[in-house]
């Protein structure tokens, strides 16, 4: 996977997309020396990127959060240096996205921006185990609304089904043609089938594009 300036990662929620956020921040950094992962998803998820704060900061990794983020409070806090992204030429960045309206409109603060540079990807993650993206119907419903909260357009599909730590190979597998479904449909690239570190050697092969995950720890 060939790196754009700006990498934007969003789904619904419960898709997985914080996790793979970081995970490609981390794959990031050992092809650009100036990298950051920004956090834009304002509703306070289960998962954050501060979870891996201290991770990311021995990477050399910048994180660029609410300062609200990991906290009780719930408020839809921008990043102040949220605008570092666009207005920073030299900086790589990963951009987690909420994947609701209010998620998505966040972004689209900056949308006007990165639009004009035109060096960014903005990719879609699935999750065919989740009950509202079980099929590609409900999953593109959901990906048009993003789009059309954001003013972007996605560029790629990241298949990330998954029955967390109770995944077996058959999980990932039965997942394709649900996401193929969702290529054909939408005419996006799959750019990534994603899979836990243990279940990358058994699909290794099996699967164009598959991506091992390290796992985000909550704190």
């Amino acid at each position: 996977m060939k790196f754009k300036r700006i990498t934007i990662i969003s789904g619904h929620y419960g898709s997985g997309k914080t996790n793979i956020a970081v995970n490609l921040a981390l794959d990031l950094k050992s092809r650009a020396e100036n990298v950051a992962l920004a956090d834009i998803d304002i509703v306070n998820p289960y998962f954050r990127s501060k979870d891996s704060e201290e991770m990311l900061k021995k990477a050399g990794i910048r994180l660029i959060c609410s300062e609200y983020a990991n906290s009780n409070v719930d408020i839809p806090a921008l990043p102040q240096d949220m605008y570092s992204v666009t207005d920073d030429k030299s900086l790589f960045s990963i951009l987690d996205v909420g994947g609701d309206e209010r998620g998505a409109l966040a972004l689209g603060r900056i949308a006007p921006k990165i639009r004009e540079e035109n060096d960014f990807d903005m990719l879609y993650v699935v999750n065919k185990f989740r009950p509202l993206t079980k099929d590609a119907n409900s999953a593109i419903e959901i990906m048009c609304e993003i789009e059309a909260a954001c003013g972007l357009k996605f560029t790629g599909i990241i298949n990330n089904s998954n029955l967390g730590p109770e995944t077996k190979m058959e999980d990932v597998l039965n997942s394709l043609e649900y996401a193929n479904e969702i290529s054909r449909l939408t005419n996006l690239p799959i750019v990534r089938t994603t899979v836990e570190e243990k279940l990358f050697e058994p699909l290794k092969g099996k699967i164009e594009n598959l991506y091992p995950l390290s796992m985000q720890k909550k704190i």
